[in-house]
């Protein structure tokens, strides 16, 4: 569009878009002062023509266009008119404006909360801040990461914790208000804030552990184990939830597993330490028993193409959300009465009743054992471990098929030990 095709003022959207450059720059009236000009490149900006306090007149740039729209480089130009009324340099009002800008920009809660994660790097290995900054991002800075922290109210920081309470994520609801309120800390011992807006909002939180490991009862297992097979949604996270059953790992540690951490001819899975939220420590290694690695078979022909066992939907470079394995059993009927977690309360039950050795059941779980005891025993006790999960997985199968008939007891319904079992002290099986 030549300039000369212009019909009216202030100038259309289509005439700012499709103004032609010519061989110099020029500028073309908007109205009140507001220049739009066009240089031989093609580029396109604004302009504000305005008489300084010594009479004389002068050019002030408001900003590229499109980045700076027609109504707003008008809005722009109209709060600078109004500052050379009253008698203020136009230049100096613009720079207070945008220094304006920049601490209501660092005034928000998200900046704070990544200077607090900052600050916090020197104590956290890799895969703790990942995790931290990851929590926060997912559940905190879409809702309130844009607001100004000191205006955010308790009543809104209970909402979105009660949120996450209603979405059954109870320990990470309990997390997510723990960094919060360190960040508030921060922000307080700084002299930047008066009070903590989440002291003693947990007081009407649900408490996040005792109800987020919930498992159902023996009696309750087979049929557990049942509908898991059956689970008529995604392929992938039923297999999800059978290695959970299997395996007894964190949900988190098998949500974010990485293919290559996987030794399928030797049978065994290198938790890195990183991901096993300690600043101190060493790699976790899972045997596989045989139904594992079946499981993990047929899981690779369909998520095998990415790094992760289990991809997100959106974003294939990160895992699936942390609730995924939640919601599934919420699915099957669950809700409240078995966890991902669970399924390691499940194991260490079985595996103590049928009297395996402590110390076996305390390493595939990555329990330390307390005090200079825990200093010391560094044994992972694979071979031992090994055997027993490959039992624990027969156990399973035949819960699950209804092939052990319960006995009673002195202490109750237990089902029937095979003749084979792994006796504590001993070394076979």
């Amino acid at each position: 569009m030549k300039r000369s095709e212009i019909k009216r003022r202030p100038l259309s959207d289509t005439a700012l878009a499709h103004l032609e450059p010519e061989a110099g720059a020029y500028r073309e009236l908007d109205g009140s002062g507001l220049y739009f000009r066009v240089k031989s490149s093609g580029q396109k900006s604004w302009e504000l023509r305005y008489k300084k306090p010594d009479g004389k007149w002068s050019w002030l740039g408001l900003g590229g266009y499109p980045v700076v729209s027609g109504a707003l480089a008008r809005q722009r130009a109209a709060e600078l008119r109004a500052d050379a009324a009253e008698g203020q340099n136009p230049i100096a009002a613009k720079k207070a404006r945008k220094a304006a800008d920049i601490k209501a920009a660092n005034d928000t809660f998200e900046a704070l909360a990544r200077e607090w994660h900052t600050s916090r790097l020197g104590g956290w290995d890799v895969g703790t801040a990942k995790r931290v900054l990851g929590a926060l991002e997912r559940h905190v800075f879409p809702s309130l990461g844009k607001r100004p922290y000191v205006s955010i109210m308790s009543m809104e920081w209970m909402e979105l914790l009660r949120g996450l309470e209603r979405q059954g994520i109870l320990e990470q609801m309990s997390r997510v208000r723990a960094y919060c309120k360190d960040i508030y800390d921060l922000a307080r011992v700084t002299g930047r804030a008066m009070n903590n807006p989440l002291e003693g909002v947990h007081k009407f939180l649900s408490s996040g552990k005792a109800v987020n490991y919930a498992h159902v009862s023996p009696e309750e297992l087979p049929a557990l184990l049942r509908a898991i097979r059956s689970y008529p949604h995604a392929k992938d996270v039923q297999l999800g939830l059978q290695l959970l059953a299997l395996m007894a790992v964190r949900p988190s540690e098998l949500r974010e597993a990485y293919w290559a951490e996987f030794d399928f001819d030797e049978q065994l899975w290198t938790v890195p330490v990183e991901r096993k939220g300690r600043k101190k420590g060493r790699e976790h290694i899972v045997p596989l028993c045989n139904q594992a690695i079946t499981a993990l078979t047929e899981l690779r022909q369909i998520t095998g193409a990415y790094p992760l066992l289990f991809p997100g939907r959106s974003d294939r470079t990160k895992p699936r959300s942390d609730t995924v394995f939640l919601m599934a059993l919420r699915r099957l009927g669950y809700e409240g009465r078995q966890t991902g977690h669970g399924f390691r309360h499940i194991a260490s039950t079985i595996l103590n009743e049928h009297d395996f050795p402590a110390d076996h059941i305390e390493a595939q779980l990555s329990h330390k054992a307390p005090g200079v005891r825990g200093i010391y025993n560094k044994a992972q006790y694979l071979e031992q471990r090994a055997l027993m999960m490959q039992w624990y997985a027969d156990h399973l199968d035949e819960l699950e098929t209804g092939n052990i008939k319960p006995v009673l007891t002195d202490s109750g319904l237990l089902p029937h030990r095979p003749a084979k079992h792994f006796r504590r002290g001993s070394g076979e099986i």
